[in-house]
């Protein structure tokens, strides 16, 4: 068994974690952590997760307990999950990231613990997303510079960052073989007299509101016809399983940097 330690886990992600862990044959919960002026702390995460009882209460300090756990799954805050990765590095335990926001800096820190250990940092661990990176990098080679591409993403109301981590991710995938760096071509929003829409842009368009788990949808839009790739997610179970397959893949590899799709075997 992969021993999973779960930084956030009072969390919606974290509850969603604990969760999954107890349904698999493969990885089980040996670590749940909260941050220190958490009124969780001493709480049975099992309990907090509404699956009863698991014997793992919810602590503050991972460092005491690095023996404990082959991998740490930390979907929480950027600074915390530098500070996590530092310490994963100090001590060669693996990490399945699934926090969002970094800095250009905060990021360079986090995948650099793929020189000490193993990695995978993914913007979205839902499979059924993944498929729609490699489905979106498909569908903008075929279609090229006929089309305009306009990215949709609708979260609920809590969520910090915008646009989402996967909505970028899929700028990423249709960039790169169109040969455009999405940092000079990307569109965040539009208002007022904006002029002609220019072909080589690719717009982001950002939803919050209600409890939306993540809906995400890449239009390529032609003279005459339409494609969309859409996913949506109804339940963070679906990014809970994906990042217990992370882990549990993340234990057979001695070191370096990965994301979902290596998991998946999608590159």
């Amino acid at each position: 068994m992969v021993k999973v330690a779960v930084n956030g886990a009072g969390g919606r992600m974290g509850k969603a974690l604990v969760e999954m862990l107890s349904l698999s044959d493969q990885a089980e919960l040996t670590i749940a952590l909260e941050r220190p002026d958490s009124s969780l702390i001493g709480v049975d995460s099992g309990e907090l997760a509404g699956i009863g009882r698991n014997g793992v209460a919810v602590s503050v300090e991972l460092a005491a307990a690095v023996g404990a756990f082959d991998v740490l799954i930390d979907f929480s805050t950027p600074t915390a999950t530098v500070a996590n990765a530092q310490l994963c590095a100090e001590h060669g335990k693996r990490m399945v990231v699934g926090t969002t926001g970094f800095s250009a800096d905060q990021r360079a820190a986090v995948e650099s613990l793929g020189q000490h250990s193993a990695v995978c940092i993914a913007s979205n661990y839902a499979t059924g997303v993944n498929l729609c990176f490699k489905l979106a990098e498909m569908a903008a080679a075929v279609l090229g510079d006929e089309v305009d591409i306009e990215i949709i993403e609708a979260h609920h109301r809590h969520k910090v960052d915008a646009p989402s981590g996967t909505a970028l991710s899929l700028g990423q995938a249709v960039a790169k073989p169109l040969g455009r760096e999405l940092e000079k071509v990307a569109v965040y929003g539009r208002e007022g007299q904006t002029g002609a829409r220019q072909r080589d842009t690719i717009g982001f368009a950002t939803v919050r509101g209600g409890d939306i788990v993540g809906d995400h949808t890449v239009l390529f839009a032609a003279d005459g016809e339409r494609i969309e790739i859409t996913h949506k997610a109804s339940s963070r179970m679906a990014f809970a399983r994906g990042a217990v397959r992370a882990a549990i893949w993340l234990a057979g590899q001695r070191q370096g940097l990965f994301d979902m799709r290596d998991v998946l075997g999608l590159h």
